[in-house]
């Protein structure tokens, strides 16, 4: 590896505001589960089958209805 480099003429990544970012995020574990068998049926980590679902509801403005008692 070289000692030092140049990044004069670097390029800013077009794709950095499309990364994920990490976050702690508090879910029961019958949602969980929930998710992890659907993952298992579509085969794609419960992660982002969780991710999927949440842009979804994103995108359509989704609301969500509460009655608080």
């Amino acid at each position: 590896m070289l000692k030092e480099y140049d990044f004069s003429k670097s390029k800013k990544n077009p794709y950095a505001a499309r990364l994920k970012k990490q976050i702690t995020i508090r879910i029961d574990e019958d949602s969980i589960n929930y998710f992890k068998e659907i993952s298992e049926e579509v085969g794609i980590p419960y992660q982002s089958v969780i991710n999927l679902y949440l842009r979804d509801c994103a995108k359509s403005n989704r609301k969500l209805k509460l009655d608080w008692k």
